[in-house]
């Protein structure tokens, strides 16, 4: 019976532990380093143009937004469509506006639009152009202290949900559409309570 011969390939006959090269190492320490590089890039793309998460510091959108929520922001929403009355909003603190300097921005609700006359019923209910404004997510909070006025263009009229407890338009007056970060669409803690806008 004829034997057979041996494979002799160095692959065949090479060691299971074969220690790595210096290249190969080299070459995977390389590749994690620009994973981890396109991963902080990428983080920070998305931060600066699509979506932001921002934390809620007071209470003037309870109970809509309680203090310690977290929110996303659509930071490209408004590059898409115009700011619709009733958006949550996210927008740099307005110029002159006097609060806690650690607060950079602020959250509120969109009421008034560019155009629109502003006005309060004498039982604390808002109008936009001679009629009263359907506010559920005040759940029966009485407005106060908001003067009749027109809304000029480019700037738009915000309220935070809880009316007693708020600084807001009616502080401050309009502001700017310049300043809006973007739309508040879900808050995504707690955990238990994540909603959709």
């Amino acid at each position: 019976m004829a034997q057979t011969e041996p494979d002799l390939r160095d692959d065949f006959y090479a060691p299971a532990d074969k220690p790595e090269p210096k290249s190969s190492r080299f070459r995977g320490a390389v590749e994690w380093i620009v994973i981890v590089a396109a991963a902080l890039v990428a983080a920070l793309l998305i931060k600066t143009f699509l979506i932001q998460a921002f934390f809620i510091p007071s209470e003037s959108m309870e109970p809509t937004l309680m203090v310690r929520d977290r929110v996303l922001v659509n930071k490209l929403s408004y590059h898409l469509h115009p700011i619709h009355r009733g958006d949550i909003v996210v927008f740099k603190r307005p110029p002159g506006e006097t609060g806690d300097a650690a607060v950079k921005d602020l959250i509120k609700r969109v009421i008034g639009l560019p155009g629109d006359t502003i006005s309060q019923t004498q039982d604390g209910e808002v109008q936009i152009n001679g009629k009263t404004l359907k506010e559920p997510y005040t759940h029966g909070k009485l407005t106060i202290g908001l003067n009749t006025q027109k809304i000029p263009a480019g700037k738009i009229f915000v309220m935070g949900d809880n009316r007693t407890n708020s600084k807001d338009s009616r502080v401050f007056g309009p502001i700017s559409k310049s300043l809006v970060v973007g739309r508040a669409f879900i808050r995504v803690w707690p955990i238990t309570k994540i909603h959709l806008f």
